[in-house]
């Protein structure tokens, strides 16, 4: 199930009007998102730790009072200081046009003045609160491994031991997967030779379809099933959506090679006292 976009709609300074926050808020839980309203004559301080500890994903600023250009930039501030910058802002409320690029330059993300549909606000916050998510996802660590599916390890190792000089590091079987594989080193990475060990095993069929080649790239990563959930937020097609143990006692999982123009990556997190030297 996809994790709902948390809005914090919120009326700062004096203003004392907020019949059109409370429309946007209601338009936003139509939308299926879950909105925190805090009410009026809210501070910057107020809203920004309303905000962090209702743990959400995008903050609306309502006003109508002409002080928008101190009080929005200064929740920006203060989201800053508390390390909370990753929370999208949105305002709205009756802003002169001339004030707008002045608050976009003040980390305002957009500004939607009367007459903008609901739905034109719940879009932009939808599209946006999944950009900001997907890019707090920390990149991989390294190359874990390069599959290479060989029809049997012993013909095809002489070629990387002795004609790479690659030093073999070890052969283990994965039942699951129905394969034999053989480690071999290279710098920080690994390549590993995959035999199938029958008919029904993947590395069979892609044997059958392709032939011996390179299989799929595995990729380190951390918290899989964070990056797993991200990943499907974002519409990524994922051959397993739940991680499952490889060799070394990986969790692994492969994303589906359409989601990638046809190259098959597999996403590896090691137990911690292995993750830094071992590979699959």
């Amino acid at each position: 199930m996809n994790q709902k976009i948390r809005v914090l709609v919120a009326k700062p300074g004096l203003d004392g009007h907020d019949r059109g926050a409370l429309v946007v808020a209601q338009a936003l839980r139509d939308e299926g998102m879950e909105v925190v309203y805090t009410g009026l004559r809210q501070t910057p301080a107020q809203i920004v730790n309303a905000a962090i500890q209702e743990d959400v994903d995008c903050i609306g600023l309502s006003c109508l009072s002409g002080a928008h250009n101190e009080l929005f930039p200064e929740v920006v501030r203060l989201l800053r200081e508390h390390g909370a910058d990753d929370i999208l802002v949105v305002g709205g409320g009756v802003i002169p046009q001339e004030d707008i690029p002045f608050l976009k330059s003040q980390g305002i993300s957009e500004i939607f003045t009367p007459g903008t549909p609901t739905a034109v606000t719940a879009d932009f916050i939808r599209n946006n609160v999944k950009r900001k998510r997907m890019s707090l996802v920390q990149p991989p660590k390294k190359i874990a491994h390069i599959g290479i599916a060989v029809s049997r390890i012993e013909s095809a190792l002489p070629f990387y031991t002795e004609q790479l000089g690659l030093p073999l590091l070890g052969t283990e079987v994965v039942e699951s997967e129905q394969v034999r594989i053989a480690f071999l080193g290279i710098g920080e990475s690994r390549l590993e030779l995959l035999e199938p060990l029958g008919p029904d095993s993947p590395i069979a069929r892609f044997l059958e379809k392709r032939g011996e080649g390179i299989h799929h790239i595995a990729l380190d990563v951390d918290d899989i099933e964070e990056r797993l959930t991200r990943l499907k937020e974002n519409g990524v097609p994922l051959i397993h959506e739940t991680p499952k143990t490889g060799a070394h006692g990986a969790q692994i999982t492969f994303l589906h090679p359409k989601a990638a123009g046809g190259v098959l990556f597999e996403l590896c997190q090691y137990p911690a006292a292995k993750g830094e030297h071992q590979s699959e």
